[in-house]
């Protein structure tokens, strides 16, 4: 191999220059190409299910009602398209059985369900995206009406064929979530009503004043759940069906205090402060939901006589919008 010995420096800037002007041309090359492949990909209309990162669509859906729900597809690209998007979906509740394993494995307890069919309508799997257009979607008729707030629902889609351009294989199938609300709670239990309430042991001559927070939870149109007096929460059945009430708002606002399941509770009627009403109350700079309870209830060998005040500030312009 032979050797180039430069030896005064105008010769290394020559070198230096030559190589540096090799190197910024090959990146220019490169880059002309990235540019290509970037353009072409951003021309590309591509089509996708819109769901969030686990290609769930989480929903709310009012309980005593029947409502319609929507699956959405949205059309990517930087160009209009220039024909109608024919898309038909089918039903995979096998979808349901991989999104289990993968997010809990042999946890059953936590295992979405598939929803009941009595509990929704598809009328037709086929819709379209229309030329010009971005978006496309197909409606589902939802009845809530006897879900449990402690189960995940879905309905699993996938698509099964379309008349052009190109699916996103990634958003090519959806998890359609069905979660309950109504106008006290949401089913998601981020429901949480600030409480301030006296607790006596019956028998005892103290009463203890006893702030805290309640997780409610929706039941049907007009009831809820609750854990009684201090009774702690935990997500968990168990301690649901042994510690829980109902409280169920009648047409004029009076309550109804009922067991869930397996607690002894007693209404307790009469008392002016505690008159088992539900109001809406406007302190003339915020607005709050208020449940004012009065309930006696067993627990363990010990009977609690409970008052409570629980309320959850809100907003009733937002309070009105849909949610699903």
């Amino acid at each position: 191999m032979k050797r180039i010995i430069i030896k005064n420096n105008k010769g290394r800037r020559f070198i230096v220059a030559f190589m540096l002007s090799v190197s910024f041309g090959i990146l220019f090359l490169q880059s002309c190409k990235d540019d290509e492949v970037y353009e072409r990909e951003q021309y590309k209309n591509v089509f996708a299910l819109i769901s969030e990162s686990d290609n769930v669509a989480r929903k709310f859906h009012n309980l005593g009602e029947e409502s319609i729900g929507y699956i959405a597809a949205s059309m990517g690209g930087t160009e209009a398209t220039d024909r109608d998007v024919e898309i038909k979906l089918i039903e995979d509740k096998s979808l349901i059985d991989q999104f289990n394993l993968i997010n809990y494995d042999t946890d059953v307890s936590k295992y979405a369900r598939s929803m009941p069919e009595d509990k929704y309508d598809i009328e037709t799997y086929n819709f379209s995206i229309l030329s010009g257009t971005i978006g496309g979607r197909l409606p589902i008729k939802i009845r809530p009406d006897g879900l449990s707030p402690d189960s995940s629902y879905f309905i699993a889609l996938r698509i099964n064929s379309y008349s052009g351009f190109e699916a996103n294989p990634d958003k090519s199938y959806i998890l359609y979530q069905i979660k309950t609300k109504n106008y006290y709670a949401q089913s998601d239990g981020t429901t949480i009503y600030s409480m301030r309430a006296k607790y006596r042991e019956q028998g005892s001559s103290s009463e203890l004043e006893m702030p805290g927070n309640k997780i409610m939870h929706p039941i049907s149109k007009n009831s809820i759940r609750i854990m009684a007096g201090n009774e702690a929460f935990e997500a968990d059945m168990n301690v649901f069906n042994s510690s829980a009430i109902i409280v169920s708002v009648n047409a004029d606002n009076s309550l109804k205090i009922l067991p869930y399941k397996n607690i002894n509770v007693t209404q307790v009627d009469g008392d002016p402060d505690y008159p088992n009403i539900f109001k809406v109350e406007d302190d003339g700079f915020k607005t709050y939901k208020t449940f004012l309870l009065r309930y006696n209830y067993v627990s363990g060998n010990t009977v609690v006589e409970m008052k409570e005040e629980l309320r959850l500030e809100f907003n009733e312009e937002d309070d009105d919008l849909e949610m699903d």
